[in-house]
């Protein structure tokens, strides 16, 4: 056919899709991190979820998820209530994928028998991981994880409830508990009237025989309504209690927990947000009465090293999104990555998810040995809202430099640099806001104040003679949060530097370290990426952290 002069749509110097890549195998960072715990077994094994969670079919599940939101249907055509959050498949394939892989398991004493002392570890990394393709449905197993050492310390809780969190399977099916190949859980604590502190909850529960009691209350944000139980806040006769409320009672009738709507939220929209009222719903008792605040304290320590682990995947992703854009797009005829200023933005967002994922798993390792070591049982109690208060701030960030970088593709809502703009925010609040970290971080130096000498004992031991003025910042920090609450975000925030860039001192090459440190605990307060020094290789930070992308 001859060409008309309306033929306008020849696509050049256009970037092409990007290739399929091993997620885990191109991240030499995690695999450093993570080489302490690896062995052949491990290593095949994060191999294998690597690659899936770097395929075509992954990243398009993810796509399917996030366009395809969920629907609340409150009744059926017989106009009987039913209180169903209807899901796309895509969001099912995802959900059963990570069952496999175990993010629900929140034990490690019930985990795959190759895995015990690492458990925590290889499952933020298997979080990480999946985190670069698609987040929101990570948020379901976290809240399923963050509930399983409550459940475990109930033994009557055991059958069907933490035997069903613990089983790697995926069963969707609106029916009853008992008759399910395995479970999860949601967390409601947050209320209207805001903060989470246990002794605002408006939410009531009233005692009638055992562990049964009935709730009545209303609570704010419930994600992933479709659970088949909630662990829920509420105030009992002797304190705040932990409860947990399943969607059927034990006659197999639909209980009294009443979704009022879902909530049109910015991000992470495959997931589902709830408002939820309990209408003298029926309830399990967690423990005993007035361990509310115990509990539901652990719970949001899982929930914050979670969040923290997904918005450094997410960050992950989204560097690579744009790392394969600047090597595939030219400007005057030289690729836009060997262009100083470009490579300098990505170098330096590359720095931050580098140390961001070494902070993480860090945090993990610390996890997987707090039982039988106080140094590290402290450092995993701090560094977890420290990370999770950094990670939260920066990866908005670096997902609008990286949507930025992508130029105007990044700005549709097909773009998978748009759909990481869209989500990133929420992990600012995810497990608390910004303020609610940092001042849980100043209670905890209150309470327990040898977490800070732990803390800064292992960065001492990892950074060396290069931590000297970077622990005497948190020192004087320290010091001034204990006369002034509003020095709190300065003190975080140098606590989670530093932890980062000894974290990089541990696992990745000295150029790395040595960039993050420099660049953040050495030089000038900058507002933006591509600041970072001339004397620093910076296309070949982006080859080393982004290879074959």
């Amino acid at each position: 056919m001859p060409s008309t002069p309306y033929e306008t749509h020849e696509v050049y110097n256009q970037p092409p899709p990007p290739p399929p890549r091993n997620a885990f195998e191109t991240d030499p960072i995690l695999y450093g991190a993570l080489e302490p715990t690896l062995d052949d077994v491990a290593e095949d094994l994060l191999t294998r979820h690597g690659a899936f969670w770097g395929s075509l079919e992954a990243r398009e599940l993810a796509r399917l998820a996030d366009q395809n939101p969920p629907r609340l249907r409150t009744h059926d055509a017989q106009g009987r209530r039913t209180d169903l959050v209807e899901y796309h498949p895509a969001w099912h394939a995802l959900m059963r994928r990570s069952a496999e892989a175990g993010l629900g398991a929140g034990v490690p004493d019930r985990a795959l028998a190759d895995e015990v002392g690492r458990a925590f570890t290889l499952r933020a990394a298997r979080i990480f991981l999946a985190a670069q393709s698609e987040a929101s449905h990570l948020l379901a197993w976290s809240a399923t994880a963050a509930a399983g050492p409550s459940l475990a310390g109930t033994p009557e809780l055991a059958a069907p409830w933490f035997d069903g969190t613990a089983a790697r399977r995926y069963d969707h099916r609106a029916v009853p508990a008992a008759g399910k190949a395995g479970l999860t859980v949601s967390i409601a604590y947050t209320e209207k009237q805001g903060g989470i502190a246990a002794v605002d909850t408006t939410t009531v529960a009233a005692r009638q025989e055992g562990r049964r009691y009935r709730l009545t209350g209303h609570k704010w944000f419930v994600a992933a309504p479709m659970a088949d139980a909630a662990m829920v806040l509420a105030a009992a006769p002797d304190g705040p209690s932990a409860f947990l409320v399943p969607r059927f009672r034990e006659d197999a009738t639909l209980n009294a927990v009443r979704i009022q709507r879902l909530k049109p939220t910015l991000g992470l929209r495959a997931l589902g947000v709830a408002e939820v009222e309990y209408a003298e719903a029926e309830g399990l008792l967690i423990g005993a009465e007035g361990d509310g605040t115990r509990l539901f304290t652990e719970a949001l320590q899982c929930l914050q090293h979670d969040a923290a682990t997904i918005a450094a995947g997410l960050m992950r992703g989204a560097v690579a999104q744009a790392a394969h854009h600047v090597r595939h797009r030219t400007v005057s005829g030289q690729r836009l990555l060997d262009q100083p200023l470009m490579a300098r933005v990505l170098a330096d967002a590359a720095l931050d998810v580098a140390g961001a994922t070494a902070l993480t798993i860090r945090i993990g390792l610390a996890r997987d040995r707090s039982d039988i070591d106080p140094i590290e049982d402290a450092y995993w109690k701090l560094m977890t809202l420290a990370a999770r208060y950094w990670i939260g701030k920066i990866a908005p960030s670096v997902a609008a430099e990286c949507a930025e970088c992508v130029g105007g593709n990044g700005y549709v809502e097909e773009s998978e640099a748009g759909r990481a703009l869209r989500d990133a925010p929420a992990f600012a609040w995810w497990g608390g806001a910004g303020n609610q970290i940092a001042l849980e971080l100043i209670a905890l130096l209150d309470s327990a104040p040898a977490v800070l000498d732990a803390a800064l004992t292992e960065f001492e031991k990892d950074l060396g003679r290069e931590a000297g003025t970077s622990l005497d910042v948190i020192r004087g920090a320290a010091a001034a949060c204990a006369e002034d609450q509003g020095s709190a975000r300065i003190l975080i925030e140098q606590l989670a530097l530093t932890g980062a860039a000894a974290a990089l001192h541990r696992f990745a090459p000295r150029a790395i370290a040595d960039a993050f440190l420099d660049t953040r605990l050495s030089g000038a307060w900058r507002a933006s990426y591509g600041m970072l020094d001339g004397r620093y290789d910076a296309s070949g930070i982006v080859d080393y952290a982004y290879p074959g992308v």
